[in-house]
C-alpha cells in the first residue's frame, strides 16, 4: 500500500474513531442521565457480569490506577450501589458486589442503552452489523496483542 494511502486511512480511522466514541458516550450519558457517570455504569456492568470482583480486578479490566477505581467505588458504596465484603480467610481482600439498589439501577440503565443501541443497529443490514462486530472484535484482539507486546 502506498504511503499516502496509509496516511489517508490513518487520518480517516482517527477521525471516525474520535467521532464515534464521543457521540456514543454522549448518547449513553443521555440515556443514563444524572443517575450515573459512564464510568460508574461500566463498573456496575462489570460487577453485574462477574457477580463479585476486587478493586484490583476492576483496575486491570479498565486499565486505570487502583486509586482511581477506589475513589469511584467509594462514591458508589456511599450511594448504596455497591457493597464491600472482606474475605474471611484473608482480611486484606475486599470483594465488591452489587446491592439490590445497584442491581436495579444497572438494569434500568441497561434497558435504556439496549433500546438506544437497537435503534442504531437496525439501520444496518444484518450482514453489515455482523461483519462490523467481527471486525471490531478483531481490532480489540489486535490492540490487546499490541499492548502485551509493548509490555514485554
Amino acid at each position: 500500500m502506498e504511503k499516502t494511502t496509509i496516511q489517508e486511512l490513518i487520518h480517516r480511522y482517527v477521525s471516525v474513531s474520535f467521532k464515534v466514541h464521543k457521540k456514543a458516550e454522549a448518547l449513553i450519558k443521555g440515556q443514563i442521565g444524572d443517575d450515573l457517570t459512564n464510568d460508574q455504569h461500566y463498573i456496575l456492568r462489570y460487577i453485574s457480569q462477574t457477580k463479585e470482583c476486587t478493586s484490583s480486578e476492576l483496575a486491570d479490566a479498565f486499565e486505570v490506577n487502583k486509586s482511581a477505581i477506589t475513589a469511584i467505588i467509594t462514591r458508589m458504596t456511599d450511594r448504596g450501589l455497591i457493597e464491600r465484603t472482606r474475605d474471611q480467610s484473608d482480611r486484606r481482600v475486599v470483594y465488591l458486589t452489587l446491592t439490590e439498589e445497584g442491581h436495579t439501577l444497572y438494569q434500568s440503565c441497561q434497558e435504556k442503552i439496549e433500546q438506544l443501541v437497537q435503534s442504531i443497529i437496525t439501520k444496518f443490514e444484518e450482514k453489515e452489523i455482523k461483519n462490523f462486530i467481527e471486525t471490531y472484535e478483531k481490532l480489540a484482539l489486535i490492540l490487546e496483542n499490541k499492548k502485551e507486546e509493548m509490555e514485554e
